[in-house]
C-alpha cells in the first residue's frame, strides 16, 4: 500500500494530472460550443424540412417514443467533435515532425575548446612556425 501511495505521489508530481484537468475543462467548454452550434444553427437548418425542427422529429411505436431527430443531432455532434480532435492531432503531429526534422538537419555545434586545448593549439602553431622557419633558413644556406 505504501508503494502504491509513493507511485501515486510521483504521478501527481509529474504534472500529468494538471494537463489532464486542463484537457477536460477545455473539452467541456468545446462540447458546449458544439452543442450550441448544433442547437442554434445546424438543427434549425436541418429542421427546416420538418415540423418542430429535427430535434422534435420522433416516431411513436406502440407506447414507446423513438426520438430519431435527437439521435441524429447527437451523431452530428459526435462527428463534429471527432473531426476537430482529428484536426488538432494532425496539427500537433505535423508540428512535432517538423521540429524533429529541423533538429536532424541542423548539425550540433562543436563544443568550445577548453583553455588547455587553446593553449596547446597555440604551442603547436608556434612550433610549426619555428620548424618551417628553420627549414627555410636551412634551404637558403
Amino acid at each position: 500500500m505504501k508503494k502504491l501511495m509513493e507511485e501515486f505521489k510521483a504521478f501527481i508530481a509529474k504534472g500529468n494530472i494538471i494537463d489532464m484537468a486542463i484537457g477536460v475543462i477545455i473539452g467541456g467548454a468545446f462540447s458546449g460550443l458544439v452543442t450550441s452550434l448544433l442547437d442554434n444553427i445546424i438543427s434549425p437548418i436541418l429542421g427546416f424540412f420538418s415540423y418542430g425542427g429535427i430535434n422534435g422529429f420522433s416516431i411513436t411505436l406502440f407506447k414507446a417514443e423513438l426520438r430519431i431527430g435527437a439521435f441524429i443531432m447527437d451523431v452530428v455532434n459526435f462527428l463534429i467533435m471527432a473531426a476537430v480532435v482529428f484536426l488538432i492531432m494532425k496539427a500537433v503531429t505535423t508540428f512535432l515532425s517538423k521540429m524533429k526534422q529541423q533538429q536532424e538537419e541542423a548539425p550540433a555545434a562543436p563544443p568550445k575548446p577548453t583553455k588547455e586545448e587553446e593553449l596547446l593549439t597555440e604551442i603547436r602553431d608556434l612550433l610549426k612556425a619555428q620548424a618551417s622557419g628553420n627549414t627555410a633558413n636551412n634551404k637558403t644556406e
